[in-house]
């Protein structure tokens, strides 16, 4: 017989909490996914009107769909490829000015992720179209978005640097090592997790971002447009299969993670 004394009306209650703190991130996710196999015209689970594997095939032969995905993955990597080189090189400036310097230096950094993604945005367009010509696109996008997303990736590589010995550094100069073998040889070494953390960050704020690329994506289309385009005229359960799509891919990926960090472990 259970004796209900504190330390046991606790562990009951702290259970209960974590039930629920699961079910209300899972069980959406779930309802997502089985409404893409419902034989429904709106995305819904009930009425459960039959299986199907009609909208899988509606999604892989919507044409406009599938360019908005590609768009969207190119300008994710090329946010990556700019925002990471351009966080780490923020994040190093940082380290080493006088700390005098470093508040103001700090403040224009971070100044992006403190606008809105709106004036963000009408700013590029306003500035590239003025001086340029350019009225938008996927390269503008990109610009765009790696005004903001790269400060972001030098907070990680500061958080991460604030925990690196200085002493590695004399030890390599004292071995006469060049500043560019200690840059390669043991920074970069060392920021190898937050360089994996900066690039997930980057990759997948680029894929979400709305308000700055509704700007500056001109005639081109990106997921998050075209998904706020079908709003407007009816949602179908096509959306659900890609919300099925990314919670697969992120499944996958949280797995082989899993496997490969105790793989290292051991």
């Amino acid at each position: 017989m259970i004796k209900f004394n504190s330390k046991t009306i606790l562990n009951i209650s702290i259970k209960f909490y974590f039930l629920l703190f699961f079910l209300y991130l899972f069980l959406p996710l779930l309802v997502v996914s089985f409404a893409a196999f419902n034989d429904s015209s709106i995305p819904t689970i009930y009425p459960w009107k039959g299986f199907t594997f009609e909208w899988i095939i509606k999604f892989f032969s919507d044409t406009a769909l599938m360019k908005a995905i590609l768009n969207s993955l190119i300008i994710a990597v090329g946010v990556v490829l700019l925002s990471i080189p351009m966080g780490l090189a923020g994040a190093l400036f940082l380290l080493s000015v006088s700390n005098k310097a470093k508040n103001i230096f700090y403040a224009i950094l971070v100044s992006p992720i403190l606008t809105p993604g709106v004036i963000i945005g009408i700013a590029t367009l306003v500035m590239w179209n003025s001086l340029f010509g350019v009225s938008g696109g996927i390269a503008l996008t990109i610009i765009g978005q790696t005004t903001f997303i790269s400060s972001m990736a030098m907070l990680l590589f500061m958080s991460r640097l604030q925990k690196f010995d200085k002493n590695l550094e004399l030890a390599a100069f004292d071995l006469g090592a060049t500043p560019s073998q200690l840059f390669f040889k043991v920074t970069l070494p060392f920021l190898k997790p937050a360089i994996y953390s900066a690039t997930a960050l980057a990759f997948l704020q680029s894929i979400q971002n709305y308000n700055t690329t509704l700007f500056l994506i001109g005639t081109e289309s990106a997921i998050t447009i075209h998904i706020g385009s079908m709003i407007k005229l009816g949602l179908t359960p096509v959306l659900n299969v890609l919300a099925l799509i990314s919670i697969l891919i992120v499944v996958i990926l949280s797995i082989l993670y899993g496997i490969k960090k105790r793989e290292e472990n051991r």
